[in-house]
């Protein structure tokens, strides 16, 4: 398949629709389901749900009962199946059907010029303003098979449609009153294996019923870890005694992907590209989902050939271009609450289980150990401790610029800790040149030894003045540097006594810092200094020279190792896929999602030759050069959804692997 598709990358394309339909007028309301159907395939959609009864209409009472109308709709259903032959989608729509001297309400599932089954509704609501028992029998114990349309096909509510030719398209039906039971039969399909779980559904609207619906929803995709996409009767329906929304939504996992227009006049499609493969990967690392199919009731598969386009079709789906940052515009606040707050607890936690009277921190005016400094602060202002107990140090070396310097002091200053300054320069002389370094001798050489030289006594420094000091050493380090092995191992920055940093990915300190400077978290001074800090360069400072030692240009820009980190280490994804989506999400600035108020000046595009660049980079980092520094990281908590990389939480790896499998599959991403 080429690259771009997306069915290449375990993606489903899946739309609701609400056609317009008159009651009982089921020509009409054919040919509009069939509008809906070649719009659905000039989209390239791969499975559309329509409404509950949408060939009938919903609405239509004790014409249910009449035997023209349910002539006529086995007729239409025939000709929709018959229209389906060329067209793209599975197609799902409602419509009544006889059997055995009952009438069902049902789910016809057609493709390819096929009727490939019939799903009767479990649950039948015959309350307040609903008296579908009046002319229905519940399908909950159907089974076998229902002569319709002159076809004989599978019949019953443990039916699941499958694709042979693309994977994750897994498909179980179920109508209306079904998930508002306490017991959905799409509960039981998802332990079966039914990956997109569709609901054909007339509901009525009412005050606040969308937000139930949407609940309702949500709650189904995450608990069944499965795709839900629900269609809901519009407008056309009788409005003799109630009226209708068109309410049309697709989840993953909890998230809604899209929604439709409510109390729309024209019919309109709600497409959204499913992430089967995202599905597939979260079940198999949840083992309690495992362990409750245990307890499921058997399925029959109905299996298919449906074709997927093998080219490029565009993507529905908007990407979060940082998914490490709170996406959720409405909650922003509290999303940062929880994550600053989660450091906070944790580091007043271990503070409080120590000895130690006194934090020892090294400040080098960079965002790392600025984030670990108001985490600290905050916890001092929540034991009631003054701020002096924070013993700040700031410990220039051969490249230490007068900036970040400068901001270090300013920001010690601002938070009111005790703040202290060592030139490591003399000390570092000593070494290289006890050393025999070249560089004691007065040569420009810069090399690893010279580097970590400064790291180390910067951490040996912090360790001796905790000894001193009777206190202990909070880490700076970030999920970021690790995933990348961006430290110095042992006497270096990767350790510390409790590595407060170590769950936060650089761009959500950066995030962070920002909203603790916005949302009045401190005074104005502070947060003066600390939107200073933002605005200057990632940089170590420790090779000197003119031109300023930017981490990013050496190792790649933090925001996709970011992105590339979050989808190996939360999901597994394969590197081409993670191209896939970066090049999605990053390839022009309007293609992904940005951060609530991100500034102008930092929205950034990456091309698939840089990405994969970059990826190339990270996935050597990652798998085969710097595990053996994870395997033995500090206490930290973890604080993001995302994971952390502690070998006693979310990630267990050996140290000696290699990374050959990973730069294999990249290979297939063209240049």
């Amino acid at each position: 398949m080429h690259f771009a598709s997306i069915h290449s990358h375990g993606f489903v394309r899946v739309a609701t629709c609400t056609p317009s339909v008159r009651p009982a007028d089921i020509p009409f309301n054919r040919d509009a389901i069939r509008a809906r159907m070649e719009e659905a395939d000039r989209a390239h959609v791969d499975v559309l749900i329509c409404p509950e009864l949408c060939i009938t209409a919903y609405a239509i009472d004790d014409l249910l009962l009449q035997e023209a109308v349910l002539t006529a709709a086995e007729e239409a259903l025939a000709d929709l199946a018959k229209a389906t032959a060329n067209l793209s989608p599975v197609v799902l729509v409602g419509l009544p059907l006889r059997r055995d001297g009952k009438l069902y309400n049902c789910a016809a599932v057609l493709s390819k010029g096929e009727i490939l089954g019939v799903v009767p509704k479990s649950f039948l609501p015959n309350y307040r303003e609903y008296y579908e028992k009046r002319w229905f029998a519940h399908g909950r114990h159907a089974g076998g098979e229902i002569t319709v349309a002159g076809r004989t096909v599978p019949f019953g509510p443990d039916l699941i449609f499958e694709a042979e030719d693309l994977p994750g398209l897994i498909l179980h039906a179920e109508i209306c009153e079904d998930f508002w039971s306490p017991t959905p039969p799409s509960t039981a399909a998802a332990l079966a294996g039914a990956v997109i779980l569709a609901n054909l559904s007339a509901s009525n609207i009412t005050i606040g019923k969308a937000d139930d619906r949407h609940l309702l929803c949500a709650s189904q995709s995450m608990r069944a870890v499965a795709a839900y996409a629900y269609s809901a009767a519009g407008a056309g329906e009788s409005t003799t005694d109630m009226a209708w929304d068109g309410q049309g939504g697709i989840y993953e996992l909890g998230e809604m992907l899209a929604q439709s227009e409510r109390f729309a006049m024209n019919p309109e499609l709600c497409i959204a590209d499913v992430d089967a493969g995202r599905i597939l990967s979260e079940r198999m690392r949840t083992g309690t989902f495992a362990d409750a199919a245990e307890n499921g009731r058997p399925f029959r598969r109905v299996r298919f050939a449906h074709r997927p386009s093998t080219k490029d079709i565009g993507f529905h789906r908007v990407q979060r271009r940082f998914p490490y940052i709170p996406a959720r515009a409405d909650k922003i606040d509290q999303d940062c609450y929880e994550a600053f707050n989660i450091q906070v607890d944790g580091l007043r936690r271990r503070f409080e289980a120590t000895r130690g009277g006194k934090m020892i921190l090294g400040i080098s005016g960079g965002l790392d150990s600025t984030h670990a400094l108001i985490v600290a602060a905050k916890v001092c202002d929540r034991l009631g401790l003054p701020r002096s107990t924070i013993l700040g140090y700031t410990m220039p070396g051969f490249a230490t610029s007068e900036g970040t310097k400068s901001n270090a002091w300013t920001l010690m200053r601002a938070m009111g800790i005790e703040a202290a300054e060592i030139d490591i320069r003399p000390t570092a002389t000593q070494m290289l040149s006890d050393m025999g370094h070249p560089f004691a001798k007065g040569e420009p050489v810069y090399d690893i030894t010279f580097e970590n030289v400064q790291a180390g006594l910067r951490t040996d420094y912090l360790f001796r003045l905790a000894n001193h000091n009777n206190g202990f050493v909070i880490g700076t380090g970030d999920l970021s540097e690790l995933a990348l092995g961006w430290c110095t191992y042992g006497v270096g920055d990767q350790m510390s006594h409790y590595a407060v940093n170590s769950g936060v990915p650089k761009t959500l300190i950066q995030y962070l810092i920002r909203w603790a400077a916005t949302s009045d978290q401190f005074d104005e001074g502070t947060n003066a200094v600390l939107l200073s800090i933002l605005n200057t360069e990632i940089s170590p400072e420790l090779v000197p020279g003119e031109e300023l030692q930017g981490t990013e240009a050496t190792i790649g820009p933090y925001e996709l190792h970011d992105f590339f980190l979050f989808h190996i280490l939360r999901y597994g994804f394969a590197p081409s896929k993670v191209a896939f989506l970066t090049w999605r999400a990053w390839s022009e600035l309007e293609a992904g999602r940005w951060p609530e108020d991100w500034p102008e000046a930092k929205k950034h595009t990456y091309d698939l030759p840089t990405i994969k660049r970059w990826l190339e980079g990270f996935l050597k980092r990652f798998f085969a050069f710097s595990q053996f520094k994870r395997s033995a990281i500090p206490n930290g908590p973890k604080v993001s959804g995302g994971g952390s990389l502690s070998p006693r939480g979310d990630w267990r790896a050996p140290s000696d692997s290699v990374a050959q499998v990973w730069l294999d599959d990249l290979a297939r991403v063209p240049d």
